[in-house]
């Protein structure tokens, strides 16, 4: 829990980072308190049973592997013997035990945690599980966020997770009190440089608002609220604050309180000052000290003991050790574990590139770029192509020397950072791709599509004029079509005035080759029924066979003469048509004509 109403304090100097804050950095984890959190999300039994908290736990670690954050985990030792009626009091709301009278209060000693018990289980698997990552735990002697906070002071380490707010109580310098992994992941974090600039509150005066508030050590001054409690330590001063409290107790706080308000007690009412221990001393100073040297000095490993040197020391990954693991705990196939980890061991791996390069350049070793920068040799074996993963840019490499994982998708500023020849690389031979790629060739309409916009709307304009034509051409076709059945229409209606009797002339009766025949196609008197009532006779044409059963040789052989000799003086047609609105002279002068025309024909025939 902490201290009572402190992360409200602590409000004003919250921070919001990216998960790539964490990069390169060194981090203590309070075990105990990331596994409530990821307990708290589902406390069904499928979950408990599923084990989504260990799953929550496992992203975890692999989200920070991939920066290169190192972790140490820290689980809490045995209860401090000053928190011991608070842990008490929690169990029996919990679980209605009853009180142990056995033990006089202020004499409670460290108690030792239940390892049986179903939360303790769930640490342990936690420790399994990041074992096999590499990542060992520590065991604290007492509380785990002294742990971290010993290490966070002494600069082991860069930042402590923790929820517990007592955590700056102990010394810690910077405090991430949230993770989320989610779009693209960020941290909470606060520093005790904000809290000093910001609230002018100092690790003596957090102390003496747990006093005045409550913590786990102590209840605190009932009826006061955190902005007055803030307001009489910072009157008092970071520098004497403890020495006070020590002194005179918690009783300045009530006559500061009292001085705008004054109240009198009711009989019966519980003293004003309660801390965790006997009450026959009103102000607690006995507990006040304890309270305070639980705070200053809290029971740790130190920082030079070989138990955090060897939690601080690199262990190897063991890839068929978390394979067993998974399938035992998520029921998971290797490969399916393989694909959660291995890219973040990859990625992790090209990090630690990143800084040797970096500290190599910084140094003064400059090499060209198509050299490694550095002696170990570049995990990149190539650059496969570009993509973009969340709205970042990113590029697929392909790995060397790295056992079940080809090819994987990791940041390109990463890659520019740990490796620019092998972007310089990618870039020509993609550049070598394009020019031996051959240019297809396109069809020349869409070619002139493409050319311009000005081509390409006078490429529609055409088509849509082709369009026209085809709709005009079909028309015509038709109307062509329905003319010709017209035509062949009025061919069979018998005819109003007969014409051809203009032809009878005095040449008739000497013509030698039996002229008398033309009547049997129409020329007589009796035939002008074969004809229509409107007809174009064209002399340059044979003429049909319907009308040319009785036609004799002599006029079939002057047909085919008059074809071949006339074919190109003939072009006028001479239109005889049977309305009674025609001019008489008109169809006169046209008889006439017709009439010299064919005697002058039969002459050359007789010739």
């Amino acid at each position: 829990m902490g201290v009572k109403y402190l992360w409200d304090v602590l409000e004003p100097c919250k921070k919001t980072y990216p998960l790539d804050h964490l990069q390169n950095k060194r981090v203590c984890v309070d075990l105990s308190c990331w596994m409530v959190e990821l307990h708290k999300v589902n406390q069904s039994y499928c979950a408990t049973k599923e084990k989504v908290y260990l799953r929550g736990f496992f992203h975890r670690l692999r989200a920070l592997i991939a920066l290169n954050c190192s972790i140490i985990l820290v689980s809490d030792g045995s209860i401090p013997g000053i928190k011991v009626p608070t842990y008490r009091r929690r169990l029996k709301a919990r679980f209605e035990v009853a009180d142990d009278g056995g033990v006089e209060p202020g004499k409670e000693t460290s108690l030792r945690r239940n390892k049986g018990s179903e939360f303790s289980w769930m640490i342990k698997e936690a420790k399994v599980i990041a074992s096999t990552l590499g990542i060992l735990c520590l065991d604290g002697v007492e509380e785990a966020e002294a742990q971290c906070a010993l290490l966070n002071s002494e600069n082991l380490c860069d930042a402590c997770f923790s929820s517990d707010s007592d955590i700056f109580l102990f010394g810690a310098k910077t405090v991430y009190r949230e993770i989320c992994l989610g779009e693209g992941g960020h941290v909470v974090c606060y520093e005790m440089e904000d809290i000093k600039k910001n609230l002018g509150l100092g690790r003596n005066s957090l102390i003496a608002l747990a006093l005045v508030l409550g913590s786990d050590y102590s209840q605190g001054v009932r009826g006061i609220r955190q902005e007055k409690a803030c307001e009489i330590v910072r009157s008092v001063g970071e520098n004497i604050i403890l020495e006070k409290l020590s002194s005179e107790g918690l009783s300045f706080v009530k006559n500061m309180r009292n001085l705008k308000k004054q109240a009198r007690p009711k009989k019966g009412t519980l003293p004003l000052v309660a801390v965790n221990g006997s009450n026959h001393d009103p102000e607690g100073l006995q507990q006040i000290k304890e309270v305070i040297d639980a705070f200053m000095n809290p029971k740790c490993h130190k920082a030079d003991s070989n138990t955090v040197s060897r939690a601080l020391a690199d262990f190897t990954f063991q890839r068929t050790k978390l394979q067993e693991i998974c399938h035992q705990f998520f029921e998971w196939p290797p490969e399916k574990t393989d694909e959660y980890i291995l890219p973040k061991i990859a990625e992790r791996k090209l990090r630690r590139f990143a800084i040797l390069q970096s500290s190599s350049t910084e140094v003064g070793v400059n090499h060209p770029l198509h050299k490694p920068q550095v002696p170990e040799k570049c995990p990149v074996s190539e650059i496969i192509k570009t993509r973009k993963l969340q709205g970042r840019e990113c590029f697929e490499v392909s790995w060397n020397d790295l056992e079940g994982l080809e090819t994987s998708i990791v940041p390109a500023d990463l890659v520019e950072r740990a490796c620019p020849e092998k972007i310089i690389e990618f870039k020509e031979k993609m550049e070598a791709k394009k020019k031996k790629k051959p240019k297809q060739k396109q069809p020349k309409s869409k070619e002139r599509e493409t050319s311009s916009p000005t081509k390409a709307s006078s490429l529609i304009e055409l088509s849509l004029k082709l369009q026209q034509i085809d709709l005009n051409s079909s028309s015509f076709l038709a109307t062509s079509t329905i003319e010709e059945a017209e035509q062949e229409k009025e061919q069979r209606k018998p005819k109003k005035h007969d014409y051809l009797r203009l032809l009878d002339s005095p040449a008739k009766e000497n013509s030698s080759i039996g002229w008398s025949t033309v009547g049997s196609f129409g020329a007589g008197p009796s035939s002008y029924s074969f004809y229509p009532e409107t007809e174009v006779i064209n002399l340059i044409s044979p003429c049909p066979e319907a009308r040319s059963r009785n036609v004799s040789r002599s006029y079939q052989e002057l047909k085919s003469q008059e074809q071949k000799c006339h074919d190109q003086k003939l072009e006028n047609v001479i239109e005889l048509s049977d309305s009674d609105t025609d001019d008489d002279d008109e169809h006169c002068r046209k008889a006439r004509e017709l009439r010299m025309f064919l005697e002058n024909i039969r002459n050359d025939v007789i010739l």
